[in-house]
């Protein structure tokens, strides 16, 4: 599946979604790249959703993990953790991605922080985070629940005209698709429709490039490509 997407950007994919009926077109909110760099365009990461739910230390109710959640994600899939709401401590570190580098693991998502930042762009790993931190995990959180359906929710509530930004549901196994721009979560069961408005989409706007460039105009340019 994620090869089909694979060759498209987050904002290509984002824009296929809400034509499909997607109102947050995927968009998982706030989260940058951090890994190999800030900046580079050249990295995308594609590939099902392994999840992880993380709660806070104290939690003595939330389930235990038999085993360390990097231990048992699939090879050539992303690692998505939540971590609990306002936590400042990272939930993954350099020592992390070095057993999922390891492990044929295409990146992490972090729906919280990252620490160790230099040991990530010493391996080239992808890592994606809402931000980073000193202070790591054990002290502060740990894992409950993996491979289970995740909510993710904006940090801060985006208002825009009074209509608060939706929250992301990942269940185990959508495509996530990580780049430059962002992060994106594509159902599995739309992956091929998404592919196809994508391919569409990717023509026209390639056309409406070479018109712009040539002088013909936004206004001009959008009639006559996009109706």
């Amino acid at each position: 599946m994620a090869e089909a997407l694979s060759r498209f950007s987050s904002c290509e994919v984002s824009d296929a979604l809400v034509k499909l009926g997607v109102p947050n077109g995927g968009y998982i909110p706030d989260v940058e790249m951090f890994s190999p760099s800030r900046d580079s365009e050249a990295i995308k990461i594609c590939g099902p959703a392994y999840t992880v739910k993380m709660v806070n230390a104290s939690d003595k109710d939330a389930p235990f993990p038999t085993s360390h959640f990097v231990d048992t994600a699939p090879s050539g899939h992303i690692i998505l953790v939540s971590a609990p709401p306002q936590s400042k401590s990272a939930v993954w570190g350099g020592l992390m991605t070095a057993g999922a580098q390891a492990k044929g693991v295409l990146g992490v998502i972090l729906d919280g922080r990252c620490r160790d930042l230099s040991e990530h762009r010493a391996l080239k790993f992808p890592v994606f985070a809402r931000g980073h931190s000193t202070l790591g995990q054990g002290t502060f959180t740990r894992p409950s629940e993996l491979d289970i359906p995740l909510t993710i929710v904006p940090r801060e509530e985006n208002v825009d005209g009074g209509v608060s930004f939706p929250a992301t549901v990942v269940y185990p196994g959508d495509l996530l698709l990580a780049d430059i721009d962002g992060v994106v979560c594509i159902p599995k069961d739309m992956v091929g429709a998404v592919a196809e408005r994508c391919a569409v989409a990717q023509e026209i706007d390639e056309k409406c490039m070479t018109d712009i460039r040539a002088g013909l105009g936004i206004q001009a340019t959008f009639k006559k490509w996009r109706g």
